[in-house]
């Protein structure tokens, strides 16, 4: 087997799965991109084996920590204690992530199912010129008819890939299920990511918890999952913001669906808010649930940027003991840096707050502590109080 050799201070012989190039000491037996590859330590000692991608900053990103080979058997393993763990966690089992990654020791694959519609993502040249014998273990693990596949991340560029999405086992067809009593419809093949966001599943009934008797504003309201699980839960009146034309058409069609009221703004988010500061609008629960501000690192000033705008805004409409969700999916948005972009948009805001609980990835999204970038997402709720 071809492989590397790492230098002393590589961040694997500290727990990590990535190598990155400038952690490399040698490169041994010619590997050729997507090929498994061995890693060892300066002293020829193995610590696993990893898909080799020298077009990429992380050349290497370890699957095993074993000499093992990506075959059938392999990902039918991987599948199979990916499914039991989310046994034990008890996650919904026709609504869930199945695979995550890094996270489930196959990086750059992720899986999602909604019903009888497995949704499949790949991110990683070695996953991507193996996804025949995949689909195969996955049709076979999970009793998969319906594997279709949204492969359309900007984050495969990095890999020297295309997007691609399509029908990969079955068919794709619309697919529908049930939050807090609202019912939902979703189309793998043309909603957002692979169709849902999944990672929200348990916090629609924290947030709609509140919304009784209250004026709700529902930021990137996407299709308006937060919004009619708000007026389900008896909110007065409910608006949802979004600038997605598709997703929009989507939340219209879901209220109608639930006969629930709702008004739908198609806007970008940030000149809404200061028109509606600007008419004197008040509201008692607002939810910001924004894409990713910084996908790379060089993109985290703006993004703090962006953040300190849409809370200062956001602040301004609150009621006098208004609630306030508010959401990260970016892995390089640490908790500390969305807490310190929230306190100084309170400051400029001249409001003050009270934290009431904080918000992480769902359960079937496992965070695992030496991969941070196996954690992206984070919230918080808090609640407008008095100066003193």
């Amino acid at each position: 087997m071809a492989g590397i050799v790492v230098r002393p201070r590589a961040r694997i012989l500290h727990g990590h799965d990535w190598v990155f190039s400038s952690e490399v000491l040698k490169v041994f037996g010619d590997p050729a991109d997507g090929d498994v590859i061995s890693i060892k330590d300066g002293r020829d000692k193995m610590l696993g084996s990893a898909i080799w991608n020298s077009k990429s900053q992380i050349v290497a990103r370890r699957f095993s920590h074993r000499r093992q080979e990506l075959d059938v058997d392999f990902f039918k393993r991987r599948i199979t204690q990916a499914a039991e763990y989310r046994a034990r966690r008890q996650v919904n089992p026709e609504l869930h992530r199945v695979l995550w990654s890094e996270s489930d020791g196959v990086p750059g694959v992720i899986l999602d199912r909604y019903r009888d519609q497995f949704v499949l993502q790949l991110t990683t040249l070695g996953m991507d010129q193996r996804r025949e014998i995949l689909v195969d273990a996955i049709q076979e693990a999970l009793n998969a008819g319906n594997i279709i596949e949204r492969s359309d991340a900007t984050v495969r560029r990095a890999e020297g890939l295309q997007p691609t999405s399509g029908v990969l086992r079955g068919e794709a067809r619309e697919c529908e299920f049930e939050i807090c009593g609202v019912k939902l419809l979703i189309d793998p093949l043309s909603a957002q990511k692979t169709g849902f966001y999944l990672d929200q599943l348990p916090h629609y009934p924290a947030i709609a918890g509140w919304a009784a008797g209250k004026r709700v504003l529902d930021c990137f309201t996407n299709e308006g999952a937060f919004a009619l699980t708000c007026a389900r839960a008896g909110a007065t009146e409910v608006i949802g913001v979004e600038m997605q034309t598709n997703a929009l058409v989507a939340a219209r069609e879901n209220a109608k669906r639930n006969q629930l009221t709702a008004r739908w703004v198609e806007q970008d988010v940030f000149p809404y808010l200061r028109a509606a500061e600007k008419a004197g609008a008040q509201f008692d629960l607002i939810i910001l649930d924004p894409p990713s501000f910084a996908k790379t690192k060089s993109g985290i000033r703006d993004a703090i940027r962006g953040y300190r705008e849409l809370h200062l805004r956001a602040f301004k409409l609150l009621s006098r003991d208004g609630i306030l969700a508010t959401f990260s999916c970016s892995h390089h948005i640490s908790d500390a840096i969305l807490y310190e972009t929230i306190s100084a948009a309170l400051v400029d805001a001249r409001r003050s707050a009270r934290r009431l609980r904080r918000f992480e990835q769902a359960l079937d999204h496992p965070v695992v502590p030496t991969m941070p970038e196996t954690e992206y997402f984070k919230g918080v709720l808090l609640e407008m109080k008095p100066s003193f």
